[in-house]
């Protein structure tokens, strides 16, 4: 008669020969869980911020503190949104592959790591730049963190609007670097990224649908559908347009800042406009998220070179 014990210890010897092996983690996959692509975004913006309230007198040690205590900031958030994410993003297409879902990085591991960058981020803005970049860090990271990510995205359409209020805060922290003070062209800066996030996200949010239906994530095109989701796009990027042409008027930027927002914009709502005949969708919500991160891109950088010096 066969020992079961050693038929037992057989078979969980083979099942655990068949298991994939997982490769060891690098320096990559650390950089990986940060989203490199949304740092390099924010950090334009925070720069812009920065260069705005300059004026042409930078301090460039300052401009050092403020951008790296910005980054650490922004990369503890999207560590941690990592870590809270990896029982939904394993189910998702584009995110299964991921160093956390995939098993490379221990949950521990990202945890511990995103709350390192969050400390050290928020050190460098109080201790380097001044409290009030601080309080603005604080309230970014934890709006994201917890209001964004462990709360809403599983249980609200209302996540990414919500949402858009913190990750508003990148070009006012460098703003205030320099201000030290919460004026007009600061919240004109908080608007502009308020009302260019939901359409950017929502583009890509049409792109992945059923991704997002599949893993359970309340994201407003897989909950209310596509025209619905379109509609929402539009009352976010058409108030952008003047929003951002409103940094003429503070005397922070040139015209030609305020020709270059007002055609960026312009283009960008006619490319959300089409998208109610589009034939193709997915090609459509590609172009449109495409476009809106060069927008970004672009609107900042003619910001920085058409800043009005004093």
């Amino acid at each position: 008669m066969e020992n079961p014990v050693s038929y037992t210890n057989t078979v969980e010897s083979t099942e655990d020969t068949n298991k994939p092996e997982v490769r060891p983690a690098t320096w990559r996959d650390f950089l990986e869980v940060t989203k490199p692509g949304i740092l390099f975004s924010n950090t334009i913006t925070t720069f812009g911020g920065f260069w705005v309230a300059s004026h042409g007198n930078v301090q460039w040690a300052l401009m050092i503190f403020v951008i790296l205590g910005a980054v650490l900031t922004m990369a503890s958030g999207c560590a941690l949104n990592n870590y809270l994410d990896r029982d939904l993003d394993i189910k998702m297409a584009r995110t299964k592959n991921r160093a956390l879902p995939s098993g490379v990085l221990k949950p521990s591991t990202v945890l511990v790591y995103g709350i390192i960058l969050g400390i050290a981020g928020l050190c460098m803005l109080g201790l380097l730049v001044n409290p009030l970049a601080a309080l603005l860090g604080l309230f970014g990271l934890f709006g994201y963190v917890w209001v964004y990510t462990a709360w809403l995205k599983r249980t609200s359409v209302w996540n990414t609007t919500v949402g858009a209020l913190f990750g508003a805060v990148p070009p006012v922290i460098g703003y205030v670097a320099v201000a030290q003070t919460l004026d007009m062209t600061a919240l004109i800066l908080f608007g502009i990224m308020f009302f260019w996030q939901p359409p950017h996200f929502w583009a890509l949010g049409i792109r992945r649908v059923e991704d997002y239906r599949e893993a359970g994530y309340q994201m407003l095109p897989a909950v209310k559908g596509t025209y619905q989701t379109k509609l929402s796009i539009m009352r976010y990027v058409v108030p952008l347009v003047p929003t951002s042409m409103l940094l003429y008027f503070t005397n922070s930027v040139g015209v030609i800042y305020f020709i270059a927002s007002a055609v960026l914009g312009l283009i960008w709502v006619f490319m959300c406009m089409q998208g109610f005949k589009a034939k193709d969708e997915m090609l459509w919500a590609k172009k449109v998220f495409v476009f809106s991160i060069n927008y970004l891109t672009l609107l900042f950088i003619i910001m920085v070179i058409d800043t009005v010096t004093l």
